[in-house]
C-alpha cells in the first residue's frame, strides 16, 4: 500500500459515494487509475463495505447506551447462546469482547428508556449465560465515529 491508496482510503471513509472521475480529480490520477485501485483496496479486503450513516434521532431512536456484561460461564456453549440472543436483536448495533470485569460490550439504540429497560430486564438478565448488566445512557455523543487513520506506517 503507498501512499496515494492511502488517500484513497481516507477520501473514502469520508465520502463512499465518489466516483472514479471524483476520486481521480482528488489524487491526481485518471478515472481508470482511481477505479482499479479502489477494486484492488476491496480485494484485497480493505475495503470490507459501503454503507450509509443514518440518524438514530430522526428514526425514533432516543436513546444510545453502552451495556456491558458479565457472563455467567466462560464455556463456548454458553457464548454461543448468548451470541445467538444478541445476533437476534436489532437495537443491539455492536458488540465487543472485552478483557476486564465484562466479558461484552454492547452498543445499543432504543425508542426510549422503558424499551432499554425491556431489552436489560426481559431479555439480557433472564438468559441463563448471563450473571451481571451494567448500561450507561449516552447523554451527548461529542466526536461522532471518525474514519480510521491511514497515515501510519
Amino acid at each position: 500500500m503507498d501512499e496515494t491508496d492511502r488517500k484513497l482510503l481516507k477520501t473514502l471513509q469520508r465520502n463512499a459515494q465518489m466516483t472514479a472521475q471524483d476520486l481521480g480529480e482528488h489524487l491526481n490520477l485518471s478515472a481508470s487509475q482511481a477505479g482499479r485501485r479502489r477494486q484492488r483496496l476491496e480485494e484485497q479486503g480493505y475495503i470490507r463495505a459501503y454503507a450509509a450513516r443514518l440518524d438514530p434521532a430522526r428514526l425514533g431512536l432516543q436513546v444510545q447506551a453502552f451495556v456491558q456484561v458479565q457472563m455467567e460461564s466462560q464455556s463456548p456453549e454458553s457464548a454461543r447462546a448468548f451470541l445467538r440472543l444478541v445476533n437476534l436483536r436489532s437495537e443491539i448495533t455492536s458488540v465487543w469482547t472485552l478483557t476486564g470485569n465484562s466479558d461484552y460490550l454492547m452498543r445499543v439504540y432504543c425508542t426510549d428508556l422503558g424499551a432499554l429497560n425491556v431489552l436489560i430486564h426481559e431479555v439480557l438478565l433472564p438468559h441463563p449465560s448471563v450473571a451481571r448488566v451494567q448500561s450507561q445512557i449516552v447523554l451527548d455523543h461529542v466526536k461522532q465515529d471518525t474514519p480510521l487513520p491511514t497515515d501510519h506506517g
